[in-house]
């Protein structure tokens, strides 16, 4: 089919992509200058985002040799002009990533700073290893977290941390960051890559559209309820997947109940022999 992406026969240069049957693993690839995000980068997320729209799948997103992301390219960045700031170039992919149908989940590990962070906050799960170090220190540098930090942070962690972490230029540890839920699990550097798989496995194991449809219910605006999540059950009540699911879990529920009364029945007639 004309325009479908097909990511294996794409040239990555600042990632590692691979695609399995229900998932997509991006590994951030700029090791020496620690996964820093620069235009080449964002344009390959770009890439990837589009092949994900297009043929849905779990999105997992890590960094190579113990970092996720230090941040936006220092280099690029002071260079850049007001014109480049209107673009919303890291913005702009980092929306898409959030937007993408399936979940994303991002495997966190080292530096997670600025851009890295916000590209983190863009997620809809985080994990991360004892090393994590994440925050926004673009107060420092004289500008500001552009990139969805600035409101993105304050849903995930509340006013008062997320002004720490903006504001005073907070960087939160691992521990920090899973008391405050930024985390939600946390394993050891070696294990992250296999936990971020068994979460894409238990996502897996949920109905795609449903999934989908819960995605998108869960970020519609507060005004939108009720009637939006009665028009997506509507969708969903009428789908293959709910009745052969739902029958399966009733056949499941009738051999259990069938099981117990047997084992009830010839425990009766143990007892009725001796």
């Amino acid at each position: 089919m004309p325009g479908v992406v097909d990511l294996a026969a794409e040239k990555f240069h600042a990632l590692l992509v691979e695609e399995r049957s229900d998932r997509v693993m991006v590994l951030l690839n700029r090791p020496e200058v620690r996964n820093a995000i620069d235009q080449q980068m964002v344009d390959e997320l770009h890439v990837v985002c589009t092949a994900l729209e297009q043929n849905p799948k779990v999105l997992v997103i890590a960094g190579v040799e113990g970092v996720f992301a230090s941040g936006a390219d220092i280099g690029q960045l002071r260079e850049r002009r007001r014109d480049d700031a209107l673009q919303g170039i890291n913005s702009t992919i980092f929306v898409r990533i959030a937007k993408l149908p399936m979940p994303v989940i991002a495997a966190l590990d080292g530096y997670c700073l600025g851009g890295g962070a916000e590209l983190a906050y863009a997620a809809d799960f985080r994990i991360g290893t004892p090393n994590v170090r994440i925050g926004n220190p673009e107060t420092g540098l004289g500008i500001l977290a552009a990139a969805g930090a600035s409101w993105r942070l304050k849903e995930l962690v509340g006013e008062p941390v997320a002004k720490q972490i903006l504001l005073a230029g907070r960087v939160l540890g691992a521990e920090e960051a899973l008391a405050v839920n930024l985390l939600t699990e946390v394993h050891e550097p070696a294990e992250l890559l296999d936990a971020a798989h068994n979460l894409a496995d238990r996502i897996g194991r949920q109905d795609p559209l449903a999934v989908r449809i819960t995605k998108s219910v869960f970020h519609a605006p507060a005004e939108a309820h009720p009637l939006i999540d009665q028009l997506a059950q509507g969708i969903l009540f009428e789908s293959d997947a709910k009745f052969d699911r739902m029958q399966r879990f009733l056949d499941r529920n009738a051999a259990k109940k069938a099981d117990k009364n047997a084992g009830a029945k010839a425990g009766n007639e143990t007892g009725e022999t001796n």
